[in-house]
């Protein structure tokens, strides 16, 4: 009787090459889907971020506006100068508050896509 060998066939140059592309497609796909599901987050954000820049614009305009207002009633010499200084003084500080708040929002990263640049650097890593 002879005795039979079980043989194992390797894939060959073709079949890991398939392997490599078919696998480096799926890494790709999964990465783009990570990528659009912060971009929905980053999105919001973004929204968030121009609506406070316009409050900020707009209570810019307001306190320059009194500001002025303020420089002509002290020129004139009149008694109502001071409720147009606290208005200017009161946009001031919602403007001030604004910016430190838009600011805020950049310094914690909520524009940045955290989770795909992590991944990203790891893939890096383990092909280098």
């Amino acid at each position: 009787m002879e005795d039979t060998e079980t043989v194992v066939h390797s894939p060959g140059l073709m079949g890991g090459v398939s392997n490599l592309l078919r696998n480096l497609f799926g890494l790709v796909v999964s990465r783009v889907e990570l990528a659009a599901v912060e971009l929905g987050e980053v999105r919001n954000h973004v929204i968030e971020l121009l609506a406070i820049f316009a409050l900020a614009v707009m209570f810019t305009w307001f306190a320059l506006a009194y500001g002025t207002a303020t420089i002509v009633a002290l020129a004139w010499d009149a008694l109502g100068w001071k409720i147009l200084l606290l208005m200017f003084v009161v946009f001031l500080v919602f403007t001030a508050a604004l910016v430190f708040w838009g600011m805020a929002m950049l310094k914690q990263g909520k524009l940045a896509f955290p989770a795909t640049m992590q991944e990203l650097r790891n893939d890096r890593d383990m092909l280098l």
